[in-house]
């Protein structure tokens, strides 16, 4: 993620440059940028209503807000962010030097018709993640056009949380990526009766505190190395156990806020830390693994789309991957990576040296026509914002296939959706789900590798 830039001229609007010119730029940009991004939607808007195209010839370069899927579940949604301090952990470049994480809770709320819909993203993250996109190693589009500052969720802000005791589910994102990149899933499963605690890791990507301050996204760099992904995951480890630590003084009546904020009504009673999941994207879901390594308050875990180890192609292997689990751990893949059989392109041999070693259960599915990035909510943020600007142009089709597959948005989040649910329904709630014993013709685009 980069940090803060000028905004751009729009002079991408000029008529020396055709549309298909602009988007054959962003198209070789986004296939060579590092840039990290996220998703959002207008509550009750239909998820997938086209939007309205432009007739040829100009872009139409304006700030697009995003519609996200409605949430398949029947209970409404809560949001909360709460401020953590790590008094254990050092952390120099903090107020307090010490450890400071952003998270949020979101959950099945009691109805509240009154309350604010929450804002997808925080207003100073949401611009310097549209910059990330729009900067000169973007998609070659003027600054402020991922509206995600003005784009809302499905869930009301700080709303009683429905008086029933749920599942709790982490979520780690993926490298340098905002907890908030995966909110469609997110909501969903919030929706289906868990409450889902999302992480920031700071100094990976920018993160907004309570006041007004805010810590910038790590500087754009080389590549990292393999050494300071396994210190990443190492951090990311440790936040996440910090986390678990918290809900349990949550559970018993302790305020942890760092400001002293009270919880929304209701959703200290609502937490059964008894059925603990956790997923991730990317290195969240290496984090994931990780976490479940080290601590067995997790009793189920997902990755999505990332590797178990410091490096894909040089290694070395994560202790994930060497070691196994006890417990049930779901690798759900894009198209074209992490695969179990030598020899086969996308090899990935973490995959295949954790699926040896796993003792616990163990499913391996991937999404076929997808990119890694289609395991976020760029799978349909990318399409709506192409169309909006560039209208049925041709090649925005080749742009988003080169961003994120082929695959239909709400064909890909629904599969994804409804295969996590199945998932964490079986594995925390003892809940049979026929859609996990093989591949289903209701779903003919996630197939079991093994």
């Amino acid at each position: 993620m980069s940090r803060m830039v000028n905004p751009r001229p729009n002079s991408l609007s000029s008529h020396n440059l055709t549309r298909r010119h602009l988007l054959t730029a962003g198209l070789l940009a986004g296939l060579t940028a590092g840039v990290t991004v996220t998703g959002a939607g207008t509550a009750h808007a239909s998820p997938f209503d086209p939007p309205t195209l432009r007739a040829q010839g100009d872009p139409d370069f304006h700030p697009v807000r995003f519609r996200l899927p409605v949430p398949s579940g029947r209970k409404a949604i809560g949001t909360t962010a709460v401020h953590l301090v790590d008094k254990g952990r050092i952390d120099p470049a903090m107020p307090s030097g010490q450890r400071e994480l952003m998270v949020s809770f979101w959950y099945p709320a009691e109805v509240d018709r009154t309350a604010p819909f929450a804002k997808y993203m925080p207003a100073r993250t949401a611009v310097e993640v549209d910059d990330a996109w729009t900067g000169e190693n973007g998609l070659a589009l003027p600054s402020g056009s991922f509206d995600f500052g003005n784009t809302v969720t499905h869930a009301r802000v700080d709303v009683p949380a429905q008086r029933l005791r749920h599942p709790v589910v982490l979520f780690s994102p993926g490298y340098q990526y905002s907890r908030f990149v995966n909110t469609a899933q997110v909501e969903d499963l919030a929706s289906r009766g868990y409450v889902v605690v999302t992480m920031d890791h700071p100094h990976e990507t920018p993160v907004e505190y309570p006041g007004g301050r805010f810590l910038p996204g790590a500087a754009e760099a080389e590549p990292p190395k393999p050494s300071d992904i396994r210190a990443a995951v190492d951090t990311r480890t440790n936040d996440a156990r910090f986390v678990l630590d918290q809900l349990e003084r949550i559970a018993d009546g302790d305020t942890v806020d760092a400001e002293g904020k009270d919880l929304p009504d209701g959703l200290a009673e609502s937490l059964d830390l008894r059925r603990i999941g956790m997923f991730g994207f990317g290195l969240g879901g290496y984090t994931t693994g990780d976490t479940m390594l080290e601590d067995e308050r997790v009793l189920a875990g997902a990755d999505l789309d990332g590797t178990l180890q410091d490096d894909r192609l040089k290694g070395p292997l994560g202790d994930v991957a060497v070691h196994g689990l006890d417990r049930p751990f779901l690798l759900f893949g894009s198209d074209e990576t992490q695969r179990t059989a030598p020899g086969k392109e996308y090899y990935d041999k973490s995959w295949a040296a954790f699926w040896s070693n796993q003792r616990g259960g163990r499913l391996n599915l991937a999404l076929t026509r997808t990119k890694q990035k289609a395991f976020t909510d760029y799978q349909f943020i990318f399409s709506q914002l192409f169309h909006d600007i560039y209208g049925e142009d041709p090649i925005v089709s080749s742009v988003i296939k080169a961003l994120v597959g082929s695959a239909k948005p709400a064909r890909s989040v629904l599969a994804q959706r409804e295969y996590l649910a199945a998932y964490f329904d079986l594995t925390l709630r003892g809940r049979p789900a026929l859609l996990l014993r093989g591949d289903s013709p209701k779903f003919p685009e996630v197939r079991f590798v093994r």
